[in-house]
């Protein structure tokens, strides 16, 4: 996918200087006056879900501990891409993960943040693939879906002074839903989320799409880079880009 790696990462570095001063949240838990009450709240939320295509068919052709050395990696580059933009990471699976922007932490740009995660983990994953194509000959390839909505959140204690912050609602099914019908390689958004974030990225449209899980298709937009307008995070600090080699 392009990016747009000139223009494009003003924003996308931007937003990672924010994010890696004081990191949102560890994979799976938060602090515990930074959740809801056991009982619930409702937040609005974007939702975001990743996975690395082919995994299957990686796992059967290499040993698993040669699989794991090479998608342990790419798990890690996607978790950070996340927590760059203060995104909390509510799962991390065996070939993805599933993160929220807006809650436990609150941003009014959190449409905005996860697009711009969703893109720094696409280029991430792009330049640890040619890394592991020229060591090993595995591609790696990575589908992002991003969704828009409310969602009930609540809070679980776990042991050990941990709690587990739990999303529950139709907008984060559905998110998965978009992750499975994105290109190869490329960020699936809702068209709530295009009506939210159109003009600070370009957004190419895929059509009426049959999801499942909802009972009427659902308009795809493909996330293609950045648009001209900035968002207010961008435009109080200047000087950002993702380049080749760049953190």
């Amino acid at each position: 996918m392009d990016c747009g790696l000139g223009e494009t990462a003003d924003a996308l570095r931007e937003g990672g200087k924010a994010a890696t001063t004081k990191p949102a949240a560890t994979v799976r838990f938060v602090a515990e006056d930074a959740v809801p009450t056991l009982e619930g709240e409702r937040k609005n939320v974007t939702a975001l879900f990743a996975d690395i295509k082919g995994l299957t068919e990686l796992m059967e052709e290499l040993d698993p501990e040669e699989a794991r050395a090479i998608i342990d990696p790419a798990l890690k580059l996607m978790i950070e891409a996340a927590h760059r933009y203060d995104g909390y990471v509510v799962q991390s699976t065996g070939d993805g993960i599933f993160a929220l922007f807006g809650a436990p932490v609150a941003h009014e740009d959190h449409p905005q943040r996860a697009l711009y995660a969703a893109l720094r983990l696409q280029e991430y994953l792009k330049r640890y693939s040619a890394k592991v194509l020229a060591d090993s000959g595995t591609p790696i390839q990575g589908r992002v879906g991003i969704n828009i909505g409310e969602v009930v959140v609540r809070s679980i204690q776990t042991g050990a002074g941990q709690t587990e912050y739990t999303p529950i609602g139709h907008t984060t099914n559905l998110v998965a839903r978009m992750q499975a019908v994105a290109p190869t390689g490329s960020i699936a958004v809702s068209e709530a989320t295009r009506k939210l974030c159109e003009g600070y990225f370009v957004l190419k449209p895929l059509g009426a799409t049959k999801i499942k899980g909802a009972s009427e298709p659902v308009n795809v937009y493909e996330v293609t880079g950045l648009g001209p307008l900035r968002t207010r995070c961008k435009r109080v600090r200047s000087a950002c880009s993702v380049r080749p080699g760049a953190s």
